[in-house]
């Protein structure tokens, strides 16, 4: 089992957006010395609920920072970049850090982003698998040419090229960020593992690694790919020797974040927007994820890892919102509940 930490740069109330992101970079520094296997970086725009715009950029940083740990993106949103441009990045990471770069991808929402950088909402509607194909072909050929609906370019050579073996595995891993059946069918059919959120739980987890397997055996993928691939599974994890007092650090530290930043969201084409109640929602995530004492998280993993066929996490850590709380969290995470896993 691999278990990651995930890192919004959560701006709370009250807080600079500089405070945020100074948070996100130590809780990921403390996550390598604690010994998490990785760390993932959310991206966002325009919105406090996160204040990193550019998940590769911040990934670039903490590769060099670190030593030992996974780095990877969850996610960059594809409808707002060239996935050229992207593709180029995430090769430059994977060769310049060993292999330590992951590049998690989505879709994202249909955000003001899309008027903001151009690329208007049929990128976000219908976009998606060109802009998904062209950039998995980035990193996984010597050259590449485009004659799509949206890309259209002659031939040029992929410069750095991410590994000389011409092979599907070659270059840094591809996760595919997966909400509906639609997009689990479009990772599977490419055979790209996929990040599920930590908004649903275990039994809905679990229906997509089975829909994503049928989907997959359909496409022609083999058994062993079909095993061997490594989803994703994010969520909550808050530690304390009492698991109420793990519950009352989230409920009253993350209802007051997220109803700020979603609430900041704007929609490019101004479409009704359904939110949901933070208090309620923080519950509900509590109620899912490890949230309470070490022994208690380790067997809400193991249970999740049991029931989905999941073995890797990203445990959103700074839902207390504050620095060192943070830190305590992902140590006591390292320390106290990693060591009943392995």
């Amino acid at each position: 089992m691999r278990v990651g930490s995930f890192v919004l740069g959560a701006q709370f109330p009250g807080q600079g957006q500089g405070e945020a992101l100074h948070r996100a970079v130590r809780s990921a520094e403390v996550a390598e010395e604690a010994g998490l296997d990785s760390v993932w970086l959310a991206e966002h725009h325009f919105v406090p609920y996160g204040t990193c715009p550019s998940a590769v950029t911040l990934a670039a940083l903490l590769l060099g920072r670190t030593r030992r740990i996974r780095v990877g993106t969850a996610v960059s949103v594809l409808p707002t970049v060239h996935p050229v441009a992207l593709g180029e990045q995430a090769a430059l990471l994977h060769l310049t850090s060993g292999g330590r770069f992951s590049l998690g991808v989505g879709r994202g929402g249909p955000w003001v982003d899309l008027e903001v950088f151009g690329s208007g909402l049929e990128a976000y509607e219908k976009g998606f698998p060109e802009s998904l194909d062209l950039l998995v072909r980035w990193l996984r050929e010597p050259s590449v040419g485009a004659d799509g609906e949206r890309f259209r370019f002659r031939e040029v050579p992929v410069v750095p090229r991410p590994s000389e073996a011409l092979t599907e595995t070659s270059g840094p891993e591809v996760v595919v960020a997966c909400t509906s059946p639609a997009s689990v069918r479009l990772a599977a059919e490419r055979g790209l593992p996929m990040l599920l959120g930590m908004h649903v739980g275990d039994e809905e987890k679990a229906e997509m690694v089975a829909l994503w397997r049928r989907f997959a055996r359909a496409a022609g993928r083999s058994e062993s790919e079909i095993r061997g691939a490594a989803h994703v599974s994010a969520g909550v994890c808050q530690i304390a020797d009492r698991r109420t007092d793990a519950v009352e650090t989230l409920v009253k530290a993350m209802p007051g974040w997220l109803k700020q930043g979603l609430d900041a969201h704007v929609t490019v084409d101004g479409r009704p927007r359904s939110m949901r109640d933070p208090v309620a929602y923080t519950e509900l995530l509590c109620g899912l994820h490890p949230v309470g004492t070490p022994r208690l998280c380790a067997d809400r993993l193991a249970a999740t890892s049991e029931r989905t066929g999941i073995s890797r996490f990203a445990l959103l850590v700074e839902g207390s919102g504050d620095l060192a709380a943070t830190e305590e969290n992902v140590r006591r995470l390292g320390s106290e509940v990693l060591p009943h896993l392995r």
